[in-house]
């Protein structure tokens, strides 16, 4: 009785499921099995040259630079996305402000943007004869700065854009959380005294560790592929200042033909990020631990 329960339920499911699995395996297993057999070949897809592209790959300084520069990327990410996110959850979330529907709006509307749309709107912020910021720096007295093209700053200003966009995505996943945390936590703490930065660092934020997790994954895993943004601003100049792995990639694919390396460059990127979410892992379980 119960196998036959367990078919006829089973039936609908995998019915569902097939599409999925077909578009699944067309746009995420296909290409990659595709990148695999150009990255082993050389450039005419006529010798198998096994490792050959993997072993240039990890002696390329310009790898490891893009590498390091989405790290520092990712970093900023973390600290401004999921940390501001939980802030201004955690202030939506309380006593303090008003129409809280139109600050919500306001703030996740910058995520239904394409990328495309939000490295434009912030090139022309940063543009230095009529951008907004250099409008705001006269003002004040201070001179002009030329944001993308020092390779100082660079990083950092192309990583304020992610920021302000993806803000709000992760506000909602915090604000989901939120609800789940009953009511009376909240105000028997607030009946023994406690004020709004207590009640957020020390009932919200423990109770909130499985929805930070999850956050923490997108934001890390979002940010290692970056592309657009950078793409439409800077190109991942001046000179490799803000390349990213995904830029780096996609220049040496497409822009000087190397099908090959690129495609090697793209498991590279795919093999790093895996580990960097790894070790993610590792020191979030470890946390755990340590604190059980």
């Amino acid at each position: 009785m119960l196998n036959k329960a367990f078919r006829l339920n089973a039936g609908p499911v995998l019915r569902y499921m097939v599409p999925i699995l077909i578009v699944y395996i067309f746009i995420v297993i296909v290409p990659l099995v595709i990148s695999l057999y150009y990255s082993v070949m050389n450039f005419n897809n006529t010798k198998f040259v096994g490792l050959d592209n993997y072993v240039h790959l990890a002696k390329d300084h310009d790898f490891w630079l893009s590498y390091r520069n989405n790290m520092v990327i990712v970093l900023f990410c973390v600290l401004g996305q999921v940390g501001i996110a939980f802030f201004l959850s955690a202030l939506l979330n309380s006593k303090f402000l008003l129409i809280r529907n139109i600050h919500r709006i306001a703030i996740f509307l910058p995520v239904v943007l394409a990328p495309v749309v939000t490295g434009y709107i912030w090139s022309m912020i940063y543009n230095y004869r009529f951008g907004l910021l250099n409008w705001l720096l006269k003002l004040v007295g201070y001179a002009p700065v030329t944001w993308l093209d020092k390779p100082s700053i660079v990083l950092y200003a192309v990583s304020v854009p992610l920021i302000w966009q993806f803000i709000g995505l992760y506000m909602i996943i915090f604000l989901a959380g939120m609800q789940n945390i009953s009511k009376d936590i909240f105000e028997s703490a607030e009946i023994d005294g406690a004020n709004w930065l207590q009640r957020t660092f020390l009932i919200t934020l423990p109770l909130m560790k499985n929805t930070i997790r999850v956050a923490l994954i997108f934001c890390v895993s979002g940010t290692m592929k970056v592309f657009d943004h950078i793409y439409v601003m800077t190109g991942g100049g001046p000179g490799t200042s803000s390349m990213v792995m995904a830029q780096y990639a996609y220049n040496n694919a497409f822009t000087m033909a190397k099908i090959n390396y690129g495609s090697a460059i793209s498991i590279g990127m795919l093999i790093l990020s895996g580990c960097t979410l790894l070790v993610m892992f590792k020191l979030m379980d470890g946390g755990k631990k340590h604190a059980d």
